[in-house]
């Protein structure tokens, strides 16, 4: 199972590289090891780190690295990292180039901020999933292609009236790290920071569309709880 995710980031600017630090680490699960400047003290750090890092948050403007120099190095020398870029580049040629190197998300400067938790939430509930299982159903390909369930309209935003789309996340993000056996609304509040009424109207929501199964668990005393859990 996935624990904390490593971060590197790559951003000439030192004060753009420490907001998207601040921004990184307040969401649960990552920890940003480094920030580099340069395309060569990239390289010369991941060369002799112990451990390499999950994922590389990457502009394209480095100054010793005109275009996508350093992404294709990165993708040639170290292809197991992940990468995203956030970047000021809009060329058309450049994010199809992109694109076809394999890069997980594009982000264009000034990115919201929402936009940007929602990219690395969806990147660890990723992660997670496929650290969690030897094998994959095409319902568990489909959160990992398209970062949805396909048993889901994937053309519609639309939630129901209640319904935050990060706490859903957060939600479901318990729920892929919950044993096999299920997990209660309490376990799944606690868990994600929210209370239990929360915690229950999110998955009640799950139950209804389909993405999580419920049943009472009979314990030895007192009345018999609601369990929930990944189907």
């Amino acid at each position: 199972m996935i624990s904390t995710i490593q971060v590197i980031i790559v951003e000439d600017d030192f004060r753009v590289a420490e907001i998207n630090r601040q921004l990184i680490e307040q969401i649960t699960g990552y920890k940003v090891v480094t920030e580099t400047r340069t395309a060569s003290e990239t390289i010369a750090f991941l060369r002799q780190a112990e451990a390499l890092p999950n994922l590389i948050l990457l502009d394209v403007y480095i100054p010793d690295s005109p275009g996508l120099d350093l992404f294709w190095h990165l993708r040639r020398e170290f292809p197991t990292i992940d990468i995203m870029l956030l970047t000021a580049a809009k060329e058309t040629k450049i994010v199809e180039e992109a694109l076809h190197g394999g890069v997980l998300d594009y982000l264009i400067k000034p990115v919201e901020p929402v936009r940007f938790a929602e990219t690395f939430r969806r990147y660890r509930s990723r992660k997670v999933l496929l650290s969690s299982k030897n094998e994959l159903s095409q319902e568990d390909l489909d959160r990992v292609l398209f970062g949805t369930e396909m048993r889901q309209d994937p053309t519609s935003n639309v939630l129901p009236k209640g319904i935050d789309r990060l706490t859903l996340e957060r939600i479901e993000n318990v729920l892929l790290q919950s044993p096999a056996e299920g997990i209660t609304a309490v376990q799944v509040g606690e868990a994600a920071g929210v209370s239990r009424s929360t915690a229950r109207r999110y998955l009640e929501y799950l139950v209804s569309v389909e993405i999580v199964g419920a049943q009472l668990h009979y314990g030895d005393v007192g009345r018999p709880e609601r369990t929930y859990r990944k189907l």
